[in-house]
């Protein structure tokens, strides 16, 4: 009976010590904030879209995954005031770009995260916009409960075709870069 006990007691030990606990968590939306900023050959325009859920994924204080939702219904412009901001804010939710009634969420989802040091990551994740979903590439940095990214997406991959010179030829001063800049802080609750 007391090697029977031993030999369970030998195994339970194995199990735990060999499970890697897992922690992680909910995103705080409140805390949580995308910035964006679009170019065109004459300027740029910048603003906010808001987190609406998600969880980051953290084993042995490594961030092995996560997802969130972007509520595509939260474009807001801080460059522009008054009319100017809300005719652009009503053009990037329309057809010309997001089609936020069509589409009012857009996702990211971590298919790897490679640790580059104690705090940075290599990160994989699928993108949707529109209902289309491309792989991309970043890096993160994780410090504590929140995570932070610069990320480029191009727009052409997603149909946002609009003075795109991707799509159209002849756009001279008027055409916008495929290319926009998100700054992504993730806070977890």
């Amino acid at each position: 009976m007391k090697t029977l006990l031993m030999t369970v007691f030998s195994l339970f030990a194995i199990v735990a010590f060999a499970t890697e606990p897992t922690t992680g968590g909910e995103i705080d939306i409140n805390a949580s904030i995308i910035e964006w900023l679009g170019k065109k050959v004459t300027g740029q325009h910048n603003g906010t879209v808001k987190i609406k859920s998600g969880n980051l994924e953290v084993s042995n204080g490594k961030l092995t995954g996560g997802m969130f939702e972007i509520d595509m219904t939260s474009i807001t412009v801080t460059d522009l005031t008054g009319d100017m901001k809300g005719k652009l804010e009503g053009h990037l939710a329309s057809d010309d770009f997001f089609s936020v009634a069509d589409y009012p969420v857009a996702t990211v989802k971590i298919t790897e995260a490679k640790m580059l040091d104690s705090n940075k990551y290599d990160i994989t994740a699928d993108l949707t916009i529109k209902g289309i979903t491309k792989p991309i590439n970043f890096t993160a940095t994780m410090n504590e409960n929140t995570a932070t990214a610069d990320i480029t997406v191009d727009r052409a991959k997603y149909n946002v075709r609009y003075k795109s010179g991707s799509f159209f030829e002849g756009l001279g001063d008027k055409m916008i870069y495929d290319n926009f800049d998100l700054s992504v802080k993730l806070v977890m609750k």
